[in-house]
């Protein structure tokens, strides 16, 4: 089913995709909800959503392309791990016959990742994967080298991302990390992580 969100409501969702809770407020009680759930979402880049296209007509002006766009604030974006832009796939990837991973194999994979954090946060009640990290959790399962540092703070700059978006970042590279397998977070693992704050970004139409 499709459905357009007014602004107003989207926004709605920042409390329990970050505090994972709902809380309802009365004249004469206030009562909070568990709401842990995953938010997939998906929007045109533009009205006409041709936005990026460079093989199709451009029908919206630029003006237009940012109100379209500014209905998704950037404290709702910022509360969203991963970001993806889909653009328009080829002719030529389209047609094209090598194989990918399979279904199977990615689920392999998954149910690996989740075995890892199921024996991680083992001694925990509240906590049973990476995205549920606290900040002493973070601190103490995402240990990053010198090069991922540097990587990770110049990224922070050069996007001007906040606070929030960098523990995400250590949030999604300790899921990357684990879905290869690997013990330790590395530079690559940082990298494919940022990619994903494309839209949280200062100005992120241009």
């Amino acid at each position: 089913m499709k459905m357009k969100m007014k602004r107003e409501v989207l926004e709605v969702m920042r409390q329990p995709l970050e505090d994972r809770e709902v809380t309802i407020s009365r004249a004469k009680f206030t009562v909070t909800y568990p709401s842990s759930f995953m938010l997939v979402a998906s929007m045109n880049p533009s009205p006409s959503g041709y936005f990026n296209d460079g093989n199709s007509p451009i029908s919206s002006t630029p003006a237009e392309m940012q109100r379209y766009l500014s209905k998704i604030s950037g404290p709702l974006l910022d509360r969203i791990d991963i970001h993806i832009e889909v653009t328009p796939v080829p002719f030529e990837k389209l047609t094209d016959e090598r194989k990918s991973e399979s279904s199977v194999e990615i689920r392999v994979r998954v149910t690996n990742a989740r075995s890892i954090q199921t024996t991680r946060f083992k001694e925990s009640k509240q906590v049973h994967y990476n995205a549920q990290m606290n900040v002493k959790q973070i601190r103490e399962h995402c240990i990053l080298d010198e090069d991922s540092k540097g990587l990770l703070k110049n990224a922070m700059e050069q996007l001007n991302l906040s606070a929030r978006a960098y523990d995400r970042i250590l949030k999604v590279s300790r899921t990357i990390a684990d879905l290869q397998g690997d013990t330790d977070i590395n530079g690559a693992h940082i990298a494919e992580a940022i990619q994903y704050r494309s839209l949280d970004r200062e100005g992120w139409l241009g």
